[in-house]
């Protein structure tokens, strides 16, 4: 079988230590060209993979030997790129938040289905051990019924991480649209959908508190009401001091507790009302921190489900459906009221 040719748009950090290295990993992959407007990023990232450089991202895109691309960049031109890369028949996975608003997340999917191509949203956590088992764990009913959750995903923000620093497109409201929100809440939105079911309400307080050269929201805490009834909160922040990261969800259920990356040792925890503990200790979630960047097993999902013509776990009907509750935190923030999904 010959190799999925793949081009990667937008070389900076996402793409440098997750994309590239995941890809190159993947037997049955092969990068064809690699994309930025910065023109040494691309020249680097081609030099150590053996591709092609590019600094137009339009010209990868009439590439005919690339079957599918990653799309690496701000998120206002997420939307934009991967129609155009759908249109020219290839298969897309665009990072998140997949969009800026509901008319491009929609504009996206239908170009997918327009051009019969895969669309996938690079959320990483349904993917996680942990929330995998928490999954089975919720759906046995061994739990009962589920009555709340808190979950945060907070760390000390992305100027450590980007390339560019705090000059980074991530302050920049025009580039980014979206701070904190965005970047951790919109997986953490994913991920409680991914374990709970759909959302009905929300509320929140968005807060721009933290970082003075910040154009964006670094602080939210958000609460929210599902189909079923249940509450719970959700937290992300870009104002945590380096080292206490924290990407943790705790659910509290009639028979007891789930707590998941809540624990250094152990990334899941049952505990229940008759005293039984059980403590698993799988794989744990991936890190920006050295040593943490070993698979996120989106990009081998996102390369098994074109191979082998699968539906993609986040698809971009997934991916807005965790949008909206994002969107809907900003509204709530704007117009001080709960909104209905």
């Amino acid at each position: 079988m010959s190799k999925l040719k793949i081009g990667v748009i937008g070389c900076g950090s996402i793409a440098k230590y997750r994309h590239l290295p995941e890809y190159a990993a993947n037997a049955n992959v092969e990068i064809v060209a690699v994309c930025d407007i910065v023109p040494e990023r691309a020249e680097t990232m081609a030099a150590q993979y053996r591709a092609k450089a590019f600094t137009d991202y339009q010209e990868v895109l009439k590439l005919k030997e690339v079957d599918a691309v990653s799309v690496c960049l701000p998120n206002y031109l997420h939307a934009p790129v991967s129609i155009a890369a759908l249109n020219s028949g290839k298969h897309v996975l665009c990072e998140k938040p997949m969009a800026t608003s509901r008319e491009e997340a929609e504009a996206m999917i239908q170009a997918a289905k327009a051009n019969g191509k895969k669309l996938m949203i690079a959320h990483n956590q349904r993917f996680v051990a942990s929330h995998q088992k928490a999954k089975e764990i919720i759906e046995s009913g061994k739990l009962g019924k589920i009555y709340s959750f808190k979950t945060t995903f907070g760390h000390s923000g992305p100027e450590g991480w980007s390339v560019d620093g705090k000059d980074s497109w991530f302050f920049n409201k025009e580039k980014a649209f979206i701070g904190a929100m965005g970047d951790l809440g919109v997986h953490k939105a994913d991920l409680m959908r991914y374990l709970l079911g759909e959302f009905k309400e929300v509320g929140s307080f968005i807060e721009t508190n933290a970082k003075s050269y910040s154009e964006v929201d670094d602080n939210a805490v958000c609460v929210l009401r599902t189909e079923s009834g249940i509450i719970g909160t959700l937290t992300a922040s870009w104002a945590y001091t380096a080292g206490s990261d924290d990407n943790s969800t705790v659910i509290y259920g009639e028979n007891g507790i789930l707590k998941l990356e809540a624990d250094p040792e152990y990334s899941l925890i049952e505990q229940y009302r008759t005293g039984e503990v059980v403590k698993h200790q799988l794989s744990r979630i991936q890190t920006n921190e050295e040593g943490g960047q070993t698979t996120s097993h989106v990009i081998n999902h996102f390369v098994e489900c074109i191979l082998e013509d699968k539906e993609p776990l986040i698809t971009g009907e997934e991916g807005k459906k965790s949008l909206e509750i994002i969107l809907a935190a900003i509204e709530s923030q704007e117009t001080k009221r709960i909104v209905i999904l």
